[in-house]
This record gives structure tokens, sequence and C-alpha cells, in this order.
């Protein structure tokens, strides 16, 4: 960082700038007319592409603390979106999956969102957008830790076996 610029010169404080002017509108635009907070839209935002994970594994796949997904699991429960059922290769935790109710509307914000992704890069080159992509991803890499990548298994970010009980004959 160069020490005569003011640290919202820093690339850092941009990115999150960047992060904050992205999700402001959200409330207006989807938080609001569906009853969503930012943290349940994330969240189902994963499970809707990931079904099967646990409540560790998405607070590891969106960043978000604990404590964080902790409460927007419990607001997608309540609004009868999220389905919890036992692992059924251990009963410490449990797998995640959303509602009939929560795919519908995973699919609808899901169009908002990527008309608004397409509004904020309208006028970024795609040979930048590679190279942003590529470079959050060591970002996102060096942020969560060497131990983070080395701890867990290659298994460990893919979705649960889909058994009777989770894809919704039982229950």
């Amino acid at each position: 960082m160069n020490e005569s610029a003011g640290f919202e010169d820093s690339v850092f404080f941009k990115l999150v700038r960047v992060v904050n002017l992205t999700a402001r509108p959200f409330q207006q635009r989807v938080g609001r007319v569906h009853q969503l907070t930012l943290n349940e839209w994330r969240a189902m935002a994963v499970l809707g592409t990931r079904p099967g994970i646990t409540a560790t594994q998405l607070a590891e796949l969106t960043g978000l603390d604990k404590m964080s997904v902790s409460r927007a699991l419990a607001g997608l429960k309540r609004h009868k979106r999220l389905h919890r059922h036992e692992d059924p290769t251990d009963q410490r935790c449990s797998r995640l999956y959303l509602s009939s109710a929560g795919k519908t509307l995973f699919a609808a914000v899901s169009v908002e969102a990527k008309a608004r992704e397409a509004e904020l890069f309208a006028g970024v080159a795609a040979a930048d957008l590679e190279h942003l992509n590529a470079t959050l991803d060591r970002l996102i890499a060096s942020a969560a830790g060497p131990d983070a990548q080395a701890a867990k298994p290659p298994s460990m970010l893919r979705p649960a076996p889909v058994t009777k009980a989770a894809s919704g004959l039982a229950r």
C-alpha cells in the first residue's frame, strides 16, 4: 500500500467497499419482497447448488461465522425454506436441504442475482473477469489459511448421498 495514500485507496478497503456496494441494494430489491435476509440468501445460494452439506461446510463456503450461519438457517427454517436431515453416516451432524418452497425462492432470486451480476460486470472485459476470479480464489485460500485447506479431506465439500429421508420420501 502506498503510505501517502489514504486507507480508502488500499486494495483491501476497495474490496470491502465493493462487497458493501453490491450487497446494499439487496434489501430493497429482494429482501423486503421475499422476507429474506442477505445471509439467508447467501446460505440459499450455496444450498441451492450443494444440497446436503453441513452447517460447518456452509460456514466455510460462505465465509460467514457460525453464529451468522445459525441465524440464517433458523430464518430459512422459520419460513419453511429448509429441511435438516440426520447424516446417515454421522449422527452428530445434520445435512441441509432446501425445501420445495426454498427451491422455488432460490430459482426466483437467482434470476435477480444474475441480472445484478450482469449489471455490475457489464463494463469489465472477459479477460479481466477471469483474472479477477483467479485472484479472488487466491485471496480466499489465503484468508482461509493453510490449515483450513490441509485439514479438509477432498470429500468434505461434496454433498451427502441422497437418502430416502433426504429426498423427502420419508418423514
